[in-house]
């Protein structure tokens, strides 16, 4: 493995806030470099007659037609609520302090 390719775990680690112990980060830094000599083997691979792609498998969105309709009755929706007036859901009040 190339120095530019070598990532150090226990920089990453510092920069994330993470304590890891001597046995954690020797661990952790066997599989990040066996990570990154698979991603090495991958560069050699070519990609020439590939069209780049932002996803693997080809997005398609699938949306109803848009038409309008009636909406719901009012008087149906505040029947169900535990509280109403004038039309109007009642919720209880909420003041948050930060």
């Amino acid at each position: 493995m190339t120095d530019a390719t070598h990532i150090d775990v226990s920089y990453v680690a510092n920069l994330a806030r993470i304590d890891l112990t001597e046995e954690e980060t020797k661990l952790f830094q066997g599989q990040l470099d066996q990570i990154l000599e698979y991603v090495e083997q991958l560069g050699e691979l070519d990609v020439s007659n590939v069209a780049p792609t932002a996803h693997a498998m080809p997005l398609v969105n699938i949306l109803r037609t848009d038409t309008p309709r009636d909406s719901l009755d009012n008087e149906a929706v505040t029947a169900n609520a535990p509280a109403a007036r004038d039309g109007q859901i009642l919720v209880p009040k909420i003041n948050e302090q930060f």
